[in-house]
């Protein structure tokens, strides 16, 4: 019989957490490089070495891979003779370990979890609570998985009640195109399938804590109806063209995971949830002799790249013009050097309502770049912390409002642009660039200066002036409405040639 201390499992947690914010899974890095040696891609390829680069950084640094720090999600299997040596719940232990690992001061991370989600969606402060799985197995030891999910990827999650006759391969060709880039491909799908609908989404979501294992798969071939499924989703997943970050590519999944149930005879739920560029997970034990160690992966698992900005063509964001947006294409890649402002969500929803009053701005947006950004905060002698983009669909309702009445020039975020902000930025001879989501750390380094210019009660998502220098993004909708999540995945899918290209 195993006796656990309650300060074991709490150290435990905090430092899984903090393990996960700068270490990817050494499958993960395996199998991102592989795909990155075979991409044909350009842009897929530099996206891919941009994921790459930040990694080896963020291994080496102890930074955060993502700004987007994630939900902190736990599941326990605690054995049936298990002892315990607390005075704590099982979930507020978790929630002290979560709360160390995200206050710790030499990596402090991003507090994302808002309390009263309908109403006022306050933040914790310190990303508690920790959402809990818990099941009771027979054995004298505890079962513990850490993991961290972000926004982008978990707002992609989707779920379908299916009649028993229908094509689950067909669901998802269909649905995965839906989900856009935001989700920060190339990552993982997981899939639940079968129970009721709440079993389904929780069998997606643990299958996604399982090794990438797909090439051993390949190699050997499928020995079940499951394992034959996950290799059929993975071709035609990958087939679809959607590739790195959404610009076109060879490689959209690395793996495909599948967890099935017995079901109702009338029922097929089916349940789908990626794992995105910051794939991270840690699996240990408890067995009362102290808390977890873990082991760090080897720096010789993340090959040696660097990034050439040669490529980049460098833009002063201080003296830019429209005559000189109006000149960029689709795809180019560009440095940008000179004043950026920041604001997401919370920024959009102020600023819109204040121009809906009548009241005057804060800042003056007049031919200025806003970069869709949530900041992690700086530590020692950071500037600023990882910074990568958040997914812009979320401002696309703010977009024509913005760039027309406050003589905004362009936007940076993540993934593609909907339709209505597209049109938005046509009619106003605006641009929207793309960050690659998965480097923040990388990004980060570009940030020479920043100062926090309106809504400091927002944190994270106040507006800051950061001062940038030769900070990578890529042209995805030009001031003539075409985008690069559009043109690429469509050229891509008629080069791989096995999935038909549908016009219009």
């Amino acid at each position: 019989m195993s006796v656990i201390r309650q300060e074991d499992l709490i150290q435990s947690i905090a430092d899984a957490f903090q393990f996960i914010s700068y270490y990817h899974p050494q499958d993960y890095i395996q199998a991102l490089t592989a795909a990155y040696e075979r991409e044909a891609s350009p842009a897929a390829r530099d996206a891919m070495a941009q994921i790459l680069i930040n990694s080896r950084m963020c291994a080496e640094g102890h930074r955060p891979i993502c700004q987007d720090t994630g939900i902190a999600l736990v599941f326990l299997k605690v054995g049936m003779d298990v002892r315990w040596e607390a005075d704590m719940s099982l979930q507020a232990m978790v929630d002290e370990g979560v709360r160390r690992a995200y206050q710790h001061p030499d990596n402090t991370l991003r507090a994302s979890v808002l309390l009263d989600p309908a109403g006022d969606r306050r933040n914790s402060r310190d990303n508690t609570p920790a959402v809990v799985h818990m099941e009771i197995v027979p054995g004298d030891h505890l079962e513990v998985i850490c993991a961290a999910k972000g926004g982008g990827s978990e707002n992609k999650s989707k779920l379908a009640m299916l009649n028993p006759s229908d094509s689950i391969v067909d669901w998802v060709l269909k649905t995965v195109p839906t989900m856009g880039a935001g989700w920060c491909p190339p990552g993982i799908l997981g899939l639940g399938i079968g129970g009721t609908p709440e079993k389904a989404m929780l069998l997606a979501k643990e299958s996604l804590m399982a090794p990438v294992d797909i090439h051993e798969l390949i190699a050997r071939g499928p020995q079940n109806r499951v394992e034959a499924l996950r290799l059929e989703l993975y071709e035609k997943v990958n087939a679809l063209g959607i590739g790195a970050q959404g610009l076109g590519g060879l490689t959209t999944v690395l793996d495909v995971k599948i967890l099935d149930y017995p079901t109702h005879a009338a029922s097929l739920p089916v349940a789908m949830i990626p794992n995105c560029a910051a794939t991270r997970h840690v699996h240990f034990h408890l067995d009362g002799s102290g808390p977890a160690v873990l082991t760090p992966p080897s720096l010789e698992d993340w090959p040696q790249l660097e990034y050439d900005a040669s490529k980049g063509k460098r833009v002063n964001l201080d003296t830019i013009t429209r005559e000189d947006v109006a000149g960029w294409q689709p795809g180019d890649v560009l440095l940008l050097n000179g004043r950026l402002l920041t604001g997401r969500d919370a920024a959009h929803k102020r600023l819109t309502q204040m121009l809906d009053e009548g009241k005057p701005l804060p800042v003056d947006f007049a031919n200025r770049f806003i970069y869709y950004v949530g900041p992690v905060g700086p530590v020692r002698d950071e500037v600023m912390g990882p910074a990568g983009p958040t997914t812009a669909t979320r401002m696309d309702k703010f977009t024509r409002q913005m760039l027309e009445q406050t003589g905004l020039l362009g936007m940076v975020g993540k993934a593609e642009r909907g339709p209505a902000a597209i049109e938005a930025i046509k009619d106003n001879q605006a641009v929207y660039l793309m960050a690659v989501g998965g480097a923040a750390y990388l990004v980060s380094k570009a940030i020479q200066a920043s100062r926090v210019v309106a809504f400091e009660d927002l944190g994270m998502e106040a507006i800051y002036e950061f001062e940038v220098k030769d900070m990578p993004v890529t042209v995805a909708v030009d001031s003539r409405g075409t985008s690069v999540h559009e043109t690429g995945p469509k050229e891509w899918r008629g080069r791989i040639g096995k999935i038909p290209v549908l016009e219009g």
